[in-house]
């Protein structure tokens, strides 16, 4: 593993860019799904609202989940971003260490965004099942 970290450190400093333009291309990719799905179930909720299509407790779960999903997707989205900079770029001990903090928060936030969604922990079984 120590040897790994030795030839990362001695690639080609245009291979070094382009794996921080990487990791930047994937943050903004993240960024960008946020915004759309903001967008997108904020639309959906005021044309629900008009049409009167759900009841308003129906309405409101339905925007919850979309933006919760889309959140998900940009937590993972961002940890992979978070993985290629610190390995590829700056593999220290401090570096790895604040990488493993911050998936744990992440972890924890995608549960907590489960949670919200489905009404219980990942591990446990869904309400109508007990």
């Amino acid at each position: 593993m120590i040897e790994i970290f030795r030839l990362l450190r001695e690639l080609p400093e245009n291979v070094l860019e382009w794996v921080e333009l990487a990791s930047l291309f994937i943050e903004v990719i993240a960024v960008i799904i946020i915004v759309y799905a903001i967008i997108y179930a904020s639309a959906r909720f005021i044309i629900n609202v008009v049409q009167r299509k759900l009841t308003p407790r129906d309405r409101f779960r339905q925007y919850k989940h979309g933006l919760a999903k889309s959140l998900l997707l940009s937590l993972e989205i961002l940890v992979a971003a978070d993985v290629i900079r610190t390995v590829a770029l700056e593999p220290t001990l401090v570096n790895i260490l604040g990488l493993g903090l911050l998936v744990v928060i992440r972890t924890f936030l995608s549960w907590s965004l489960v949670v919200e969604m489905e009404g219980h922990w990942p591990w446990q079984p869904k309400p109508s099942e007990e």
